[in-house]
């Protein structure tokens, strides 16, 4: 017996084990492989499906808060921008409102400052009528402010001084 001759029994015990050892692989040893290979291409491929709808879900997170973002900004220009205008008009009206208040009190000042000039004068009037009324008493050695011309002298006197 050679190799081209074999041994019939032991080839039929071969196959039959051969078979045997077959059918216990493909029956209870493929399944289990397939479904490991299955779960690692899950895990893989799975995985990469699972981060890709992450990435994209992240993205759209991302755009979302971008344009939340650039509304959020551009309503806070428009806030900045309404306060601004509100405060020009709000130191307009204060300055407007100030200066009215100056105009009215340099115009009572004016008003006040021109009645005591006069009350001024008037008291310093008499006191001038008063000294050279008694100057000239003094000067004359008699009595002048008695005499009813006295003051209608005094004023004469004024007025053309004014003049």
């Amino acid at each position: 017996m050679g190799p081209l001759e074999p041994n019939v029994p032991e080839l039929i015990l071969g196959l039959i084990v051969f078979f045997l050892l077959f059918a216990v692989l493909g029956k209870v040893l493929l399944p289990r492989i397939e479904k490991t290979l299955a779960e690692r291409h899950d895990k893989t491929d799975g995985g990469l499906a699972r981060a890709e709808a992450a990435r994209a879900e992240a993205e759209r997170l991302r755009k979302e808060f971008q344009s939340e973002l650039a509304a959020a900004r551009h309503e806070a220009a428009a806030i900045r921008q309404t306060a601004a205008e509100e405060g020009a008009a709000l130191v307009a009206a204060l300055r407007a409102e100030g200066l009215q208040q100056r105009e009215q009190l340099v115009a009572e000042a004016h008003v006040q400052l021109a009645a005591d000039k006069v009350l001024a004068e008037a008291e310093l009037r008499e006191d001038v009528i008063k000294v050279a009324t008694e100057l000239a008493s003094r000067v004359v050695g008699e009595p002048l402010a008695d005499l009813p011309s006295t003051r209608a002298i005094a004023e004469e006197y004024r007025n053309r001084a004014t003049v």
